[in-house]
């Protein structure tokens, strides 16, 4: 095993052990997923890089490491591998078959290369759901059958076994071809819209809280000084990242701690589309972008001018909308447990030393006049509790099992102590901030027809 390589394994597993990430429904740590992907791609190659790539082409999505860390880690052409591995839709772009329509597009335009990692992945997935999971691998065969058409410039050997790991699944349920078009409907949601004050907190969040609040203002300099007095430049004035204008316009920056190989054009980095918002973009679109890239570019009048970096995610404005998201969170949780149990049965699910603490609060609230019921008096971690012991409810969340939804609420749990005393939210608790703001994305996806 070459160096690459057994590089980019030790970083992806450490990335994903960190998280605790693991296989949906065999709860093998995540890893396992990634050695099949890389042992596919080095069956039909000895591209060091794209080996490393199929280890790595879930960290940015998944995981706190950014294209920033993978470039600096293993360089540009391993970085842009994993970057046209990675998904490019957001939860605002629409439902499940909007998104996935949007990333087949960002997938046909990659190079082979790529798409031959990604066939590895789509056969590793494919056997995976199809053995586990009958209902999710009807829709999820009409993706891959789609997905194929594009990944035709893939490894040839690698597009014919995902074309037998496809035919073998439809056979396993009874199919006789695979889906040619399913339109693959979000997660079933439970009884019970957003109240009119929910709806009405959540557009808050979209309007009220934007990247603007956050954003530093971009410096910028001449791109014709030469790169040494740019560089010269930055350092004075201690820039981690500063603008590179040519006849008056931003057209890309640079990195102070990027040591540039030959001129200007090595130095310089463009803006992709997908890492610059405008100044009334949520909160949520920043996260988006921030984790994918070590930067999150902010245009006013049209040209960049300012720059948003994980660090700027500390910011008092951020933890407010945190706690105001993880508040929305509890009220939904409280108005599902009420449609779910209406008849209060729902504290069969919960240990007597809970019960005992939420009426205690009840009969204190009670004393102070509140019109409050114990439901009213549980807490967040009861709350999670009770509604992650119902399958129906973990789906309406995303989550299959009831070991991923006690992580996911552990997760949640950690986040909201950080923000109640003050501690770093950025480098422990990023990928509960990214699953935060897809939630609220996908909340305004979903009430965006209901008169917000």
């Amino acid at each position: 095993m070459s160096d690459l390589v057994a590089d980019a394994r030790r970083f992806a597993t450490e990335a994903h052990e960190r998280i605790d990430q693991r296989r949906k429904y065999s709860n093998q740590p995540y890893q396992e997923h990634l050695k099949a992907v890389a042992e596919h791609v080095a069956s039909v190659t000895d591209d060091v890089e794209m080996v490393a790539a199929a280890w790595l082409h879930d960290t940015v999505e998944d995981t706190p490491a950014t294209f920033g860390d993978l470039e600096r880690a293993f360089g540009r052409g391993v970085r842009d591998l994993v970057a046209e591995l990675t998904d490019v839709s957001r939860p605002g772009d629409g439902n499940r078959a909007a998104r996935k329509a949007i990333d087949r597009h960002h997938l046909a335009q990659a190079s082979a290369r790529a798409k031959t990692v990604k066939l590895a992945d789509l056969i590793d997935n494919c056997t995976d759901i199809c053995r586990h999971d009958a209902r999710f691998a009807r829709i999820y065969l009409g993706e891959a059958a789609s997905l194929l058409e594009v990944l035709g410039e893939g490894d040839l050997r690698l597009y014919r076994r995902a074309q037998q790991a496809i035919a073998a699944c439809a056979r396993r349920l009874g199919l006789p071809a695979p889906p040619q078009s399913v339109m693959a409907g979000d997660l079933a949601q439970l009884p019970g819209a957003l109240s009119l004050s929910q709806r009405r907190a959540l557009r808050l969040f979209t309007e009220a809280f934007t990247a603007s609040e956050i954003a530093q203002p971009l410096r910028s300099f001449d791109s014709e000084r030469g790169v040494e007095a740019l560089r010269a430049l930055a350092e004075h004035e201690e820039l981690e990242v500063a603008g590179l204008r040519r006849d008056g316009v931003c057209i890309g920056y640079l990195c102070r701690h990027r040591r540039p190989v030959g001129g200007l054009d090595d130095l310089l980095r463009t803006f992709e589309q997908a890492q610059v918002v405008p100044r009334d973009a949520p909160l949520s679109a920043v996260v988006h972008v921030l984790t994918h890239y070590d930067f999150c570019f902010v245009t006013a009048m049209g040209d960049v001018a300012g720059v948003i970096t994980r660090g700027d995610m500390q910011q008092p404005v951020v933890r407010m909308w945190l706690f105001g998201i993880i508040t929305l969170l509890e009220m939904e949780l409280l108005q599902r447990i009420r449609a779910r149990w209406p008849d209060g049965s729902w504290t069969e699910l919960l240990s007597a030393g809970r019960l005992n603490k939420a009426q205690r609060l009840l009969d204190e609230r009670r004393r102070r006049g509140q019109h409050v019921d114990l439901a009213d008096c549980l807490q967040l971690g009861d709350k999670a509790q009770i509604l992650m012991q119902d399958e129906e409810q973990r789906l309406a969340f995303g989550l299959r099992t009831k070991g991923a939804a006690k992580r996911v609420m552990g997760d949640l749990d950690s986040l909201r102590n950080n923000l109640a005393h003050a501690q770093d939210i950025v480098t422990y608790d990023w990928p509960q901030i990214a699953r935060l703001a897809r939630n609220i994305e996908e909340k305004l996806r979903q009430q965006g027809g209901n008169g917000l």
